[in-house]
């Protein structure tokens, strides 16, 4: 991409993917260290760290970098800027991850899940603490969808790949299952998709 960027003239580009990509990696050795040290923050403290990790600007500057054509400097440097619709698309992916393969990943030692540190924070079952969750997962959609109704400082097509990223999030982790993990339980959608689709009216 580095190379693609260059000859394209727009070198600077590359420079918020390795920013973004550094934040993630100093997001994993904080989690590393709770792991290591048997550390279970609060749910606040999880939600901070966690939209560290969650990769949304790393995902969206790689995005950006796919679509020179639009993306100027600037859109590059509004990720930066701790747009809503950013923090929006973090809790997303964060929280239906969580919700979605927090068992799993328990069973392999990993560390707390936003789930388990609701449920000790607040004394609570799993399956309260995934109710309590879902409803910042709600805010959040309702952050998301503010913010693509009303005029930005970036194009629509920009902002789209942000709310792209939301939704294949929630697609992949909902009804509490993790279909990044396990691809095959997209199988009904991709065949809905690709082989049995809706024609459409004219």
């Amino acid at each position: 991409m580095e190379e693609y960027v260059v000859k394209k003239g727009k070198p600077c580009y590359i420079n918020s993917p390795k920013f973004w990509l550094q934040r993630i990696v100093q997001g994993y050795f904080s989690e590393a260290k709770w792991l290591n040290e048997g550390y279970i923050p609060t749910f606040e403290e999880y939600i901070s760290l966690a939209a560290e990790t969650s990769a949304v600007e790393l995902i969206t500057s790689v995005a950006f970098l796919g679509m020179d054509d639009i993306a100027t400097e600037e859109d590059f440097d509004w990720i930066s800027t701790n747009p809503k619709i950013i923090n929006a698309a973090r809790l997303i992916g964060r929280l239906m991850g969580d919700i979605g393969s927090h068992k799993f990943e328990q069973k392999r030692g990993h560390i707390p899940s936003a789930v388990e540190c609701y449920m000790k924070q607040h004394g609570v079952s799993e399956e309260e603490a995934v109710e309590a969750i879902m409803e910042h997962v709600a805010n959040a959609w309702t952050d998301v969808n503010e913010e693509m109704l009303k005029p930005t400082v970036i194009s629509m097509s920009l902002l789209e790949r942000v709310l792209n990223y939301s939704r294949v999030a929630h697609i992949l982790y909902k009804d509490g299952y993790d279909a990044f993990t396990e691809a095959y339980k997209l199988k009904d959608q991709v065949v809905l998709l690709l082989k049995d689709p809706v024609p459409l009216q004219e």
